[in-house]
Formats: C-alpha cells, structure tokens, sequence
C-alpha cells in the first residue's frame, strides 16, 4: 500500500466555514504583531483573547466538512493516508479522516500555560480566566501562537520523506516551517497542487497543479487516483 499525504491549508475550510471562523486567522495575524504570548500579556488581554476563542470554537461547532474533506476519506481504501493541515478546525476529522496532524493546533482543545504537553479536549466548551490545569496554571487555547514552537514538525516530516504520493491543497506555502515540508518529498514521489491561484514559482518542477476550488480539483484528483 502506497504512503499518501496531504497537506492541507485554510483553502480547503474557505468553503465550509463562517465568515467567523475566518476571524480566527486575521486574529491571529493580530497576535503575531503584537507578540502576543499568554505568559507575557496582562489579564485583562489575556481574558479578551480567551472570549475571542470561545465564539470562534461554538462557531467551529457547527461547520460541516465539504466535498473536499469527504472525497479525501475515499482515499484510505486504497492508499496509507496522512493528513497534515496547518488548520486549527476539526473538518478533516469530521469529513472521516483517520490521522489527520494539526500544525498549528486545535480549536477544541485546551492546554496548560505552563506545560504544552498538557492538553485537554473540550470540544465547543468555553476557557475561562481561572481554569486551571492539572498543576494549577492557567489554561489556554491549544493554538501554536508567534513565536513558539511547531511541535508536530518533526514529526510530520517522517511522514513527507516517505511519501510516495504527496496533495496540497489551498494553502500558499507561505508560512514557515510548513512551506519547507514539500523539500523533505523524495524526487520519485508523485505531487499534486490544488488551487485555483496557484504561483508556479513556488513549486518544484515535478509538481501537477490543478488551477481550481479544493472542493472541486480535490474530487476529481481521488477520483483519477482511485483508478489508476
């Protein structure tokens, strides 16, 4: 069974989630400019940034996976599936994805202030100024913010090298460090880039670009791959 991954970006969610949910990426582009780290920021930032997620996680709640998610499920009959998505949604999850890795994070979970290894699922649950992880620091959203570390880089990357398939699907490849995964895919691998503003100078020269929607060159890339 070939190794299949896909690295996935906010083009693939455009389609499925609230104009909300969008906020969650300016936002944290406001975050990246201020610097913004819970262990630096006062109280009452702090506090504001914890509301802010809140609405963004009840929003996430209620977004249903597109035509992209669901297409990329069908993929697992035939091929070793690895999902890497720079997206802090549950979408590919929701969708029927079984490994799916989260760059950046995740929206429904929580984690320690003190300790990132401490994480805590709590779905569209709010986080509140007080709570408190299991050794009394306060908690915050399990979202990789400017300045920290990636920490599911390195592991990902041993998916990357192992490719023998590679699909990337809406994103720039403009954010470090995941743009520098697709220079860790070997020579021999078959690569598929989807979006409809795809920049070719981005792109090694073996890479196939498909110049549509994720819903829509997704569904026809499975399609291909499933009867080659």
């Amino acid at each position: 069974m070939k190794n299949l991954v896909v690295l996935s970006g906010a083009g693939i969610s455009a389609e499925a989630v609230s104009k909300h949910l969008e906020i969650v990426m300016v936002f944290g582009k406001i975050i990246k400019l201020k610097s913004c780290n819970p262990q630096k920021v006062g109280t009452i930032i702090l506090g504001l940034v914890l509301e802010f997620y809140n609405q963004r996680r009840k929003q996430a709640s209620l977004a249903k996976p597109n035509m992209a998610h669901k297409a990329l499920t069908r993929l697992e009959n035939k091929f070793r599936v690895t999902i890497v998505t720079q997206n802090v949604d549950d979408l590919h999850e929701k969708g029927g994805s079984n490994v799916v890795y989260h760059l950046h994070g995740e929206l429904n979970k929580a984690r320690s202030t003190l300790d990132p290894n401490l994480t805590y699922k709590i779905n569209d649950s709010n986080i509140s100024m007080g709570d408190l992880c299991e050794k009394g620091y306060q908690l915050r959203p399990d979202i990789v913010w400017f300045g920290e570390p990636v920490p599911m880089i390195e592991k990902v990357i041993t998916y990357f090298r192992s490719a023998d398939i590679l699909i990337v699907i809406g994103t720039s490849l403009s954010v470090y460090p995941a743009s520098s995964l697709i220079d860790h895919v070997n020579s021999f691998a078959d690569c598929y880039y989807i979006d409809p503003n795809a920049n070719e100078n981005t792109l090694r020269d073996d890479f196939t670009i498909i110049f549509k929607q994720a819903s829509v060159g997704t569904k026809e890339l499975v399609n291909i791959l499933l009867r080659s």
